[in-house]
Parts: C-alpha cells; sequence; structure tokens
C-alpha cells in the first residue's frame, strides 16, 4: 500500500521560489570585484536568476548542459546557482586556484559549454580559453562597460548585457529530481582529478539536514558569512540552506584576508560564519594585534581540515564565540558530522569539554558511518578504536562522474580514506588521513595530534607534521613550522614544548622551519608537496 500524498520533486528552484515568497526582503550582501558592497534581497535574486535561464535558454543548450564558473562568492554568483540548476543545466564551479592546465583538463573533461567568470581572473581565461575545447560562450561577471576593449576572448560578453533584455518572468521546468544539479572536482592527490556529479534530491536534502539546530543551526535570524568559497564544494551548502531558512547572506568576493573578514562581519553584524582554519588564524592574528572584539558573531563553523585546539580556545574563551568543528567531503556534497554538545558534556570542566570540542562531532541525519580494520572487520564504538572510516547516504557518491577510477564503494560504503575513532555517544574523530598517518616502531603517531600541540605555542602561526624514513624505527615524525612574524622559537625549545602533552615516542625528532607551508586550492596543507621540499631531508642520527 502506498501514501495518500502528493508527490513533487525535490528540485533546486523551489529553494529560491520559496526564498522569494517567504523571504523576499532577506539581504543579500556582496562584496565585489569592484572593491564596493552591493545591497540585494531574495526577491531580487530569484528575478534574476529566472533571468540566467531565459539567458541560457538563448544559447540553445540541451538539459543536462554542464554551465562552469570561475568566481568568488557573491550574488551574481548565487543567482547563477539557480538559474543554472533550475533551468536543467548543470553548474560546474571551477577552482581558480589550481593550475591553469588543470583548469583546462577539468573544464575538457567535464565538457563546459559556457563560462562565467569574475574578471580578476580575466588573466586566467584568457590564457585558458584557446585549450578549453567545449565551451563556446565566454561571460563576464561585471556591467557592460567593464569589459576590456580588447580581450582577445571571441565572443565576450558582460553578465549585466547578458541578462539585462531577458523577462524576469520564466516557468521552471519539472523533471526527476535525480538529474544532475551540480558538479565539483576532487583536488585529485594522485592522478588527475574526479568529479562528484550532485542530484537535485541530493542537494535539497543535504540542505535540509544541514540547517538542523544540531547541524549548522540556521533561520531567518541568521546573518550567514559563507567565507569557504562557493567553488568548493558549493560553499558547504551554505547558499542552498540559507534561501531554504531566509538567512542574510553576507559575500565576502575576494577580500579574504583576516582584516577584512573581521571589517565584514562587523559592518553586516554577521551571527554565523564558515570557513576553513587558515582563514581564521588570518582574522584572529588582526584582532589579537587590534585588541578587537566582535559584537555580534555567535558561532563559527571550521572544516576542511582539523581545528588546532589553540584556535577552539581563542573564539569560545577569549571571543565567546561557540566553534562547530565539523568535518565532510566533496564525495558527500560535503557535511558528514558537526560536534554540537549534548547535555551531558555542558557540565564538564573545560578540559573535558575540549576533549569533546576537537572530535569532528556526530553524524548529522542522512550520514551512516564506521570503521573498519585492514581486514575489513567493523570495529566498535569505544572512542579507542580506530580504523579506517566508511561512509554511506543520499548526499554520498555512488560513483564518479563518467566512470572515472572505477566503482569506489566498498559493499556500498564509501572509503573516505580518513582514519578515526567514534565514541558511544557517536563522536567521531579524524586520527589522520590514511596516506598520512606515521608508523614508527609498529606504533601508529597520529600528525594532527603532533601538529595541534606545536600550534598551541604561541609563536608558531603553522605547522605540519610528517613522517621520515627511520632505519630502525620505520618511521619517525618531524615538524615542520610557520613562525609568527615577529616572534622567535628555537629548535630546542618547541621540542621542550611537548613535555608532559604526549607520550615521548610521540615527541617529533626535530623541527625544520620554513617561510611556508604549500596549501592546495581549498586552503588545505600539502603534505605530498611538504615532503618533495623536505626530499634532501635527513633526520638527526638517522
Amino acid at each position: 500500500m502506498l501514501g495518500l500524498m502528493q508527490s513533487q520533486q525535490l528540485l533546486i528552484s523551489t529553494l529560491i521560489d520559496f526564498a522569494e515568497r517567504h523571504h523576499g526582503e532577506g539581504e543579500v550582501i556582496s562584496r565585489r570585484v569592484e572593491g564596493d558592497i552591493h545591497r540585494t534581497n531574495y526577491k531580487e535574486v530569484a528575478a534574476r536568476s529566472r533571468k540566467v535561464a531565459n539567458a541560457l535558454d538563448g544559447l540553445n543548450l540541451a538539459f543536462s548542459d554542464r554551465v562552469a564558473t570561475l568566481a568568488w562568492n557573491g550574488y551574481r554568483h548565487l543567482e547563477l546557482y539557480f538559474g543554472v540548476s533550475g533551468s536543467g543545466r548543470v553548474l560546474h564551479t571551477l577552482n581558480p586556484r589550481l593550475h591553469p592546465d588543470q583548469i583546462v583538463w577539468i573544464a575538457n573533461h567535464a565538457e563546459d559549454q559556457v563560462l562565467c567568470f569574475d574578471m580578476s581572473f580575466l588573466p586566467i581565461v584568457q590564457a585558458v580559453h584557446s585549450r578549453c575545447t567545449t565551451i563556446k560562450h565566454f561571460i563576464a561577471l561585471c556591467d557592460a562597460d567593464k569589459l576590456p576593449a580588447d580581450s582577445g576572448i571571441p565572443g565576450l560578453q558582460s553578465y549585466e548585457a547578458w541578462i539585462g533584455q531577458q523577462p524576469a518572468t520564466y516557468t521552471w521546468p519539472e523533471f526527476d529530481e535525480n538529474s544532475a544539479s551540480s558538479m565539483c572536482y576532487t583536488s585529485g592527490t594522485t592522478g588527475n582529478p574526479k568529479a562528484a556529479l550532485y542530484s537535485h534530491r541530493s542537494t535539497i536534502l543535504h540542505a535540509f539536514s544541514g540547517a538542523l539546530p544540531d547541524a549548522l543551526n540556521m533561520s531567518a535570524r541568521d546573518a550567514v558569512l559563507p567565507v569557504v568559497p562557493m567553488f568548493h564544494v558549493n560553499a558547504w551548502g551554505l547558499p542552498y540552506s540559507a534561501a531554504m531558512t531566509g538567512a542574510k547572506l553576507v559575500f565576502p568576493g575576494p577580500a579574504m584576508d583576516g582584516k577584512s573578514i573581521f571589517e565584514l562581519i562587523e559592518a553586516e553584524k554577521v551571527s554565523f560564519a564558515a570557513g576553513v582554519p587558515t582563514v581564521w588564524q588570518m582574522m584572529l592574528g588582526h584582532m589579537q594585534a587590534g585588541g578587537l572584539r566582535f559584537s555580534t558573531l555567535k558561532r563559527t563553523v571550521i572544516g576542511g581540515s582539523a581545528c588546532p585546539p589553540a584556535m577552539i580556545t581563542a573564539f569560545n574563551d577569549v571571543y565567546g564565540v561557540e566553534v562547530l568543528h565539523a568535518w565532510g567531503m566533496t564525495e558527500m556534497s560535503p557535511l558528514g558530522t558537526v560536534c554540537t554538545l549534548k547535555n551531558k558534556h555542558l557540565a564538564m570542566d573545560s578540559a573535558d569539554k575540549m576533549k569533546v570540542r576537537l572530535k569532528q562531532g556526530r553524524g548529522i541525519y542522512g550520514v551512516d558511518m564506521k570503521i573498519v580494520d585492514g581486514e575489513g572487520a567493523e570495529l566498535p564504538w569505544d572512542g579507542k578504536a580506530y580504523g579506517d572510516l566508511l561512509v554511506k547516504g543520499p548526499w554520498v557518491i555512488s560513483e564518479y562522474f563518467k566512470g572515472e577510477g572505477g566503482s569506489p564503494l566498498v559493499d556500498g560504503w564509501f572509503p573516505t580514506g580518513d582514519v578515526a575513532t567514534i565514541d558511544s555517544d557517536g563522536f567521531m574523530q579524524i586520527t589522520d588521513r590514511s596516506k598520512d598517518v606515521i608508523k614508527s616502531g609498529g606504533e601508529w603517531i597520529s600528525s594532527i595530534d603532533v601538529e595541534n600541540i606545536a600550534m598551541a605555542h604561541p609563536a608558531v602561526a603553522m605547522a605540519a607534521c610528517i613522517g621520515m624514513k627511520h632505519p630502525k624505527w620505520d618511521e619517525r615524525p618531524i615538524i615542520a613550522v610557520v613562525k609568527k612574524p615577529g616572534s622567535e622559537v628555537s629548535r630546542d625549545e618547541l621540542i621542550a614544548f611537548y613535555d608532559g602533552k604526549t607520550a615521548k615516542w610521540q615527541v617529533p625528532d626535530d623541527v625544520v622551519f620554513v617561510e611556508a607551508i604549500p596549501l592546495g586550492g581549498t586552503g588545505k596543507m600539502q603534505k605530498t608537496k611538504l615532503r618533495e621540499l623536505l626530499k634532501d631531508y635527513k633526520l638527526p642520527g638517522a
């Protein structure tokens, strides 16, 4: 017997329709490439999204054709989020931080038909457009008078001219909710990048679950600042959850430095912000130097890589901002877990509470997890056993676009490549990436734990732990350190800083001071490149 309920497809167009109808005056604020602050609302975004859909129809694009973006977080990018997917095409967010050769490979692999780009990325487009063999239309996200006289890009149009003459009325098409809505390529640690291809259904379900109180807790009373780029796994789904809840959106555009982010938070009364640790490190440094305080920020979600304890302490204890540690992957749309505390944790002392906050958190509804040993046997949720982390759920990929790499699933579960523990309350903690864990004398050392201790030293701006070959112990950890400007710390001082904080055999054998630690396009540390830089390094006494 089937239920006697109405059937409506879960489509991204319904999000912007809902935002327009119920939260039409909800603000969308953007710091533009042009340098000014632009103000609009959901009603206007909805109308302009329909203009985008009409303009795409005018290009005679087929259903599921890919429309690429090379853009910062801003209102025009948001209009493309809804106009492209809502009209039945697939939004493909390109990462401008990638090497031009990678951008070319990805655009050709995706078979992009249109490229919409911010003017700050004009040099990239000029360098790659002739090699992007499937792209037929180039749209610059600017006013007509901002187009260069001779860009060298055939048929280049301005976005405002492109949509300007289009009607603001459009009937969103109805189609199968399992149709592709957007795609995002992984950074590709080995070989070429692979694409996660999201569906309308998976995106809507992800937006629902991400907005829940025990997840990101979004509402129409929030002003949300996604510092995480819209080209990085769709800004963790925040634009969709914001439209669903009517939350005010504040976009930082290209100004990602600590000063600019802090000033935007204060000027727009932001209550909730999201980004990777490197962004918050810059902002906290700016605040500490100027003796600044927040007036409205209540919580921040930190993901992308493990959040150092010193950062959680600074936000919580110094500035009164709740830190939501989170974890996910491109292949997971991306949210998997969020570390929101239970009642039992609120009465804990600060040290025990910190142990919980350092975990990546509980699975949000829709994500199932398990940890397994080397033979695939499931391990207990006791907070001690650690093994390979596997996930499944309605917004976890079943395979990569075009079947690249074959089927990634193991008995229906997606192997994340992370090593983790899960406690009896379901709180998961990443102990390492499987490729980064260090095996020394038959024992495992978590590079994350070693990094977190170094990051707590007042002279350390950034730290990365890697394993080095050792003739007796197989591998031994070393720590690469970037010092804070104007600060000094010696090798011996930093090694001594580990005393009493971890087992002696887990203390790094050496400290290597570097000018910078290589970061990837999403702000994560690239340890493969760090190992290449230190390929001639020799352990003391090895």
